[in-house]
């Protein structure tokens, strides 16, 4: 059987942390989709079509990446393509609580999903989405956060 692992996430933007965890688990799985999750009524500060084409250029050398966008649960995605895994970085102890809730409600709800953890390096630890879009709405930059692949983008 094939492991396949799902990465899920909005991933707006992409950063080096996102980058770190799916290359540092590649070894371990057969293949990994980033997921983008899309959500009607919370658009994105950044068009899903841009968030796409960031991380396809990130991951462009690698055959056993795959990017897909959905909607929904998370699970209900998982079943669909026939995941059992799914891929979390952890940067603190309070993502590390976050994620543990979510991990084992996801486990009540698909008794065969696995959730595999990955703890951020130290030197990106202190990287997030929510911090990037703030440095970027208010002219800073933020191509030392994000993977070099997508630093013409910016």
């Amino acid at each position: 059987m094939e492991r396949i692992a799902v990465f899920p996430g909005s991933f707006d933007p992409i950063t080096r942390g996102h980058e770190s965890v799916v290359l540092r688990a590649i070894d371990l799985f057969d293949k990994i989709i980033i997921a983008v999750g899309t959500n009607a009524n919370k658009p994105g500060f950044f068009p899903l079509d841009k968030r796409i084409e960031w991380i396809k250029k990130t991951f462009k050398e690698y055959d056993k990446i795959e990017i897909r966008n959905f909607e929904g649960l998370t699970i209900d995605f998982c079943r669909e393509i026939g995941a059992k895994f799914l891929l979390r970085g952890i940067r603190t102890g309070a993502d590390f609580e976050y994620e543990r809730s979510i991990a084992q409600m996801n486990k009540a709800l698909m008794q065969e999903i696995e959730t595999v953890f990955i703890l951020t390096t130290p030197e990106l630890t202190p990287i997030s989405s929510t911090i990037l879009r703030d440095i970027y709405k208010h002219g800073g930059d933020i191509k030392p956060f994000i993977p070099k692949a997508i630093h013409g983008d910016y």
